[in-house]
């Protein structure tokens, strides 16, 4: 008998090939565009903050420019009320005299008028008993008679 051999075969040893990963590089791209952008909008807030800071600032001192030249009037303005309201008062107070010197004369007229009257009365008194007691004294004569 003749003797066979049997043939092994081998088995192939199957590897598997790495997929090669490849860097991307849009990727990079892309941090490089988002730093970009991030710095450019940190500046543009940076400026658009700057320049309300700015405007504020001048705001305020316009504000405060305004302030003080409204102050400054209305100080001027009160001076001239004061000065309008001491003169006022200047006027009333010569009036008050004026009135006060005027009642004090009519008063002393109408005492002079009341003494005068005063005196009229007591000399027509006088005449009037005068004429009564000549009337009574005739009236006794020719009762007597």
């Amino acid at each position: 008998m003749a003797t066979t051999k049997k043939t092994v075969s081998k088995k192939k040893i199957v590897t598997r090939k790495k997929t090669i990963v490849k860097k991307k590089t849009s990727s990079r791209k892309k941090t490089t565009a988002n730093k970009e952008s991030a710095a450019t909008h940190s500046k543009a807030a940076a400026d658009s903050r700057h320049a309300l800071t700015a405007k504020f600032k001048a705001d305020l001192k316009s504000a405060k420019k305004n302030l003080e030249a409204a102050r400054i009037v209305a100080r001027e303005e009160l001076i001239l009320v004061k000065k309008a309201a001491h003169d006022e008062i200047v006027v009333l107070k010569d009036q008050l005299a004026a009135t006060l010197k005027r009642e004090k004369e009519l008063i002393k007229i109408s005492e002079e008028k009341t003494k005068k009257m005063l005196a009229a009365g007591n000399r027509w008194e006088k005449k009037q008993l005068a004429k009564i007691k000549e009337a009574a004294s005739k009236a006794r004569r020719k009762a007597k008679a």
